[in-house]
């Protein structure tokens, strides 16, 4: 094989590896699911964290560079880690699914309800479920909680 051929191969599969791992490309990936939480540890020297899309996941830093992961919505987004000048530590990709836990979803023509059944099917908040089907769970919740505060219900 001539020098010449074997630096192409050689240029050829540098490209290669580039076009697989793209400059900013996420370190890691990690799973979460709606309404629960997630620990991942932070580079040392994090100083700023930047979520990509906080209707999707939050995240919030605690001490010890521990960083705790919220699921709010359905879909993925990215996670930044900074350092103090402002330069990328790691980025990771969080993506947030539905758990599974015994909640079924329940389809009534266009009328979607959701229900833990563990053991007994009871009305939980979901996102996706119709208006009708989490407004009612949503108020029986807020009443409950207030009753507890000792708020009258009416």
């Amino acid at each position: 094989m001539s020098a010449r051929m074997a630096a192409r191969r050689i240029a050829a599969a540098c490209g290669l590896m580039l076009v697989a791992a793209p400059a900013g490309a996420a370190n890691d990936a990690i799973e979460v699911t709606v309404d629960r939480a997630s620990v991942i540890r932070s580079p040392e020297g994090t100083a700023t964290v930047i979520v990509g899309n906080p209707l999707i996941a939050d995240a919030t830093s605690q001490r010890n560079g521990v960083l705790v992961i919220t699921g709010k919505s359905f879909g993925t987004t990215n996670i930044m880690l900074l350092d103090g000048a402002g330069d990328v530590l790691s980025e990771t990709l969080v993506h947030v699914g539905r758990a599974q836990d015994g909640t079924i979803v329940v389809q009534r023509g266009g009328k979607r309800e959701s229900l833990a059944c563990t053991p007994r099917c009871e009305p939980v908040l979901a996102v996706g479920d119709s208006d009708e089907s989490f407004s009612a769970t949503a108020s029986q919740i807020a009443k409950r909680s207030g009753m507890s505060a000792g708020v009258k219900a009416e």
